[in-house]
């Protein structure tokens, strides 16, 4: 694959530099077989910047949540998230997985999460025969991002780092399932992705974590009552499987040298953004300022150097923005003592973690010279 980098001056893939989107829909991109033998074409909706002119883009394909029994591309967090990435510049891909398993028991569900994660490694491995090819999308093959929330966030994050046949359970009967690239098509192609966005989704083994892995942005409530901010156990009333949500995983993501940003979604729970527009905000400029240094041209950005060169050293919180705290109302009985808290402020113009979530990344502040777009842009 090509070097070069691209181009992130003049404030693309951070400011919504363009007004229309196209989406072409329907696009098949894997010929599969479901659990039940049947044959299935697997299609996904592309969103592109409208007019854009530059010849190599980035992209990120994003999956839908639904627990591997429901859900389609057309989901409402997916098209949000593909329309405002591809305002920035991205090309962005919706894609629609198999679903479904049968027993409903925790072996059911561990083939259902193995076939979903080929099916993303055969989009990846889509767009990078089209670059080699008829360059229909105009995607940089070097610049392919996964990403997606709760089982569209497991699928994301097995696609990065389950990447040895011994890594799977023997009892999934990985040999039987295809590998773990699946016979989806374009064989010849690799499915290796730039980096993961992962909102609420977790790994069976944090161990798949390996220094040299790509970068990992984790968007997770740490109150989600479904799948566990730290580790836990997911199934019930299955028998219980441990995972490792985005806290566990950023850890060790840390812990290895592997670049990361951790966004906690302080006090919420699963998925979030799909009931509350603000939570929705914040998965977005989390994205946006976690894809953008990678990218590599131009104004670098808070990741860019630990994304060339990580270190195995623990990450710096972002300087919190000034809280005031009002005074209540004393009763009629008599005074009542008032703590008062006073936070640091943060200097003017970087970034600050509000009162709903906090962040945590590897590297300095953005420079200030990259102003927020706008108030509904503003992390929540």
């Amino acid at each position: 694959m090509g070097r070069a980098q691209i181009d992130t001056t003049r404030g693309r893939y951070y400011q919504p530099r363009f007004r229309q989107v196209t989406v072409q829909r329907e696009v098949a991109f894997a010929q599969v077989t479901t659990f039940l033998g049947r044959a299935q074409t697997l299609y996904m909706d592309v969103y592109q910047p409208a007019g854009d002119t530059v010849r190599r883009r980035p992209l990120i394909v994003l999956a839908h949540e639904g627990g591997f029994l429901t859900g389609t591309r057309d989901d409402a967090v997916m098209t949000a998230l593909c329309t405002r990435l591809a305002r920035l510049g991205y090309v962005t891909a919706s894609i629609d997985y198999r679903l479904y398993f049968f027993p409903f028991d925790t072996v059911g569900i561990g083939r259902a999460a193995v076939r979903a994660t080929q099916d993303m490694r055969a989009a990846i491995r889509f767009f990078r025969h089209d670059a080699a090819t008829a360059r229909k999308y105009r995607v940089h093959p070097q610049y392919i991002f996964v990403g997606g929330s709760s089982a569209g966030g497991f699928m994301s994050l097995l696609t990065a780092y389950m990447d040895k046949p011994a890594e799977v359970p023997a009892y999934l009967g990985l040999a039987d399932l295809g590998g773990l690239e699946g016979t989806g098509g374009n064989p010849r192609y690799s499915s290796r992705p730039r980096g993961v966005v992962n909102m609420c989704g977790a790994l069976a083994d944090v161990r798949w974590l390996q220094p040299g892995d790509v970068p990992v942005c984790n968007i997770h409530g740490t109150r989600d009552g479904l799948i566990p901010y730290g580790k836990g156990h997911v199934g019930t009333p299955l028998p219980a499987q441990r995972v490792y949500g985005g806290g566990a995983i950023s850890a060790r993501a840390t812990a290895v040298g592997v670049p990361n940003v951790l966004r906690r979604l302080r006090g919420a729970g699963h998925v979030p953004y799909s009931v509350e527009p603000v939570y929705l905000d914040t998965v977005f400029t989390a994205t946006r300022d976690f894809l953008r240094p990678l990218l590599g041209a131009g104004a670098p950005g808070p990741l860019l150097a630990a994304a060339l060169k990580p270190q195995p050293r623990a990450v710096a919180m972002l300087a919190p923005r000034r809280i005031q705290l009002i005074k209540p109302p004393l009763p009629k009985s008599g005074q009542v003592p008032v703590v008062s808290v006073s936070l640091v402020a943060a200097p003017s113009g970087s970034q600050t973690a509000p009162a709903d979530s906090s962040e945590t990344q590897s590297a300095r502040p953005p420079e200030p010279s990259l102003p927020p777009t706008g108030p509904g842009s503003r992390p929540r």
